[in-house]
């Protein structure tokens, strides 16, 4: 007798773009026009569509890190020091900015303070004045150190070795940490190929995403980007404690990581694989914990920095509340602050808002027809806390490029919406620059953001469709062929091995 093993599922055909999307239907009439029924596909060696994707997504990378390049140049003062050139407000006009600029002097970097350890003094001298600590996550504090000390280290290697190239350090440290962040976008890409085998192009656009470009260093979400991704991809081929512990770690690095174990547990109710779910929301729980503790117990007022800045943050130009605020009059649930009172109603506000959503997502999953996939509710619980969060950083839009490429792969609607975000970063720019300095009013701006907020509440109407009809999600339904009830983003069951009699 001899085993054999019966598969769960056939391996799905592969989905051709040029035969399913018009945005690269039109492209593709400029080398030729889309594939050919009878083309030989998957012949080549080396260029596969993971490194053609991966070529792409370096070359998006350079384009991002040369937008910021005019804010590392440097110029020589009167007293002949060499020093980083942000004069005339250079870091608004270029639209160059980046916060891990500013981070370098602000955080002590550059004197060698230890995160959560070392405070400094903001506003010294003057009637705010506030002793302040590292204002991240655990883990993206101590990236920030780590980068900061192998700064130093080349800095000082560039004195010994003569060919070795160098600049002031902020920039070096900038530099490394792009680095860093590059390899993460490339991880988040490679997770998303790897997730859909049958939809390998939708990676690509992963990686064009104009919001790339424009924001993957502007600050350091990208890592934990890039650990939600995989971790995702890590559930999906059945390995739920690796899941939970990339998961863990994403928290670690930014919180919003945390928030997928939702989806998790929702899936997992809905196809009682409760230990499953469980699994990965035992795991990330439990690495979060072993991350923030050791900190926690040595530091405990720098590591309760994080949570004390985004309690008493009152509403940001970002958000909602905000654009109400400008285009009524309307003083705010709090009314007017003083600087550094916590705007305790409306924290109460978006967070019950917040739970009233996930209330709405969670009555969605246990009562669709069929079990909704886990990318389409992650990106609802993570749509819904931008939407009503009292905060909206410009680099929190990349949290929902992979979440929205996995959910909803329609390439002209996903490239429009990420068009539309990216650029609300010109006249965010020049409305810091404002109109003294010939910027910009905050009509422009606050207009903007209202457009961005429509196009994802859109994406999140389409998305909630995809789950009350399956029919209308591309991931689920092929060219001619009925809806799949299953989700690529959850582990299918392991193979059943059989036995068959001897011949």
């Amino acid at each position: 007798m001899s085993p054999r093993v019966r598969e769960p599922h056939a391996p799905p055909a592969r989905v051709v773009p040029t035969w399913t999307e018009p945005l690269v239907t039109a492209a593709s009439r400029v080398a030729g026009g889309p594939l050919g029924r009878h083309a030989l596909v998957g012949r080549s060696r080396f260029w596969t569509p993971l490194r053609v994707i991966l070529l792409i997504a370096v070359a998006v990378l350079a384009l991002g890190w040369l937008g910021k390049a005019p804010c590392l140049q440097q110029y020589t003062t009167a007293d002949g020091t060499v020093a980083l050139d942000w004069r005339n407000n250079r870091q608004y006009v270029a639209m160059c900015y980046s916060d891990t600029v500013p981070l370098w002097g602000i955080e002590g970097l550059d004197r060698g303070a230890v995160p959560y350890r070392d405070p400094w003094v903001d506003g010294a001298g003057t009637d705010d004045e506030r002793v302040r600590y590292m204002e991240y996550p655990v883990l993206t504090g101590y990236f920030q150190y780590v980068n900061a000390r192998l700064a130093d280290a080349w800095v000082w290697a560039a004195g010994v070795v003569p060919l070795l190239p160098t600049a002031l350090p902020v920039v070096v440290y900038f530099d490394i940490s792009a680095a860093w962040l590059a390899l993460a976008w490339l991880v988040a890409v490679w997770a998303v190929r790897a997730m859909r085998p049958n939809r390998p192009w939708d990676a690509a656009l992963v990686a064009l995403s104009p919001l790339v470009a424009v924001h993957v260093f502007t600050n350091f979400d990208a890592l934990a980007v890039a650990c939600a991704t995989a971790g995702m991809l890590a559930l999906a081929r059945r390995r739920p404690l690796l899941a939970g512990v990339l998961l863990g770690i994403g928290g670690a690095f930014k919180l919003y990581p945390l928030m997928l174990l939702l989806p998790v547990l929702l899936v997992g109710l809905r196809r009682r694989r409760i230990g499953t779910a469980l699994g990965t929301i035992g795991a990330a729980v439990g690495t979060f914990v072993l991350v923030n503790v050791p900190v926690l117990v040595l530091y405990p007022t720098g590591w309760g920095e994080f949570f004390r800045l985004n309690r008493t943050r009152p509403a940001d130009p970002d958000s909602l509340y905000f654009v109400i605020q400008y285009f009524t009059g309307w003083p705010g649930f709090d009314g007017k602050l003083a600087d550094g009172e916590t705007p305790t109603v409306l924290n109460t506000v978006s967070a019950v808002l917040f739970v009233l959503c996930c209330l709405a997502i969670c009555v969605l999953a246990l009562r669709a027809q069929h079990t909704p996939r886990v990318a389409s509710l992650a990106f609802l619980v993570i749509a819904s806390f931008l939407l009503v969060n009292k905060v909206w950083s410009p680099q929190y839009s990349l949290w929902l490029v992979p979440l929205a490429v996995l959910a909803l792969p329609r390439w002209r609607l996903l490239l429009a919406w990420m068009a539309v975000d990216a650029l609300v970063w010109a006249p965010r720019m020049y409305y810091y620059l404002t109109p003294a300095n010939k910027g910009l009013p905050p009509d422009w701006f606050l207009g903007t953001v209202v457009l961005r907020d429509a196009f994802v509440v859109l994406l999140c109407v389409l998305v909630v469709r995809s789950v009350l009809r399956p029919d209308t999600d591309p991931v689920r339904t092929l060219p001619g062929r009925r809806p799949s009830t299953t989700d690529p983003d959850w582990p299918a069951p392991a193979p059943v091995p059989q036995v068959s009699g001897a011949r």
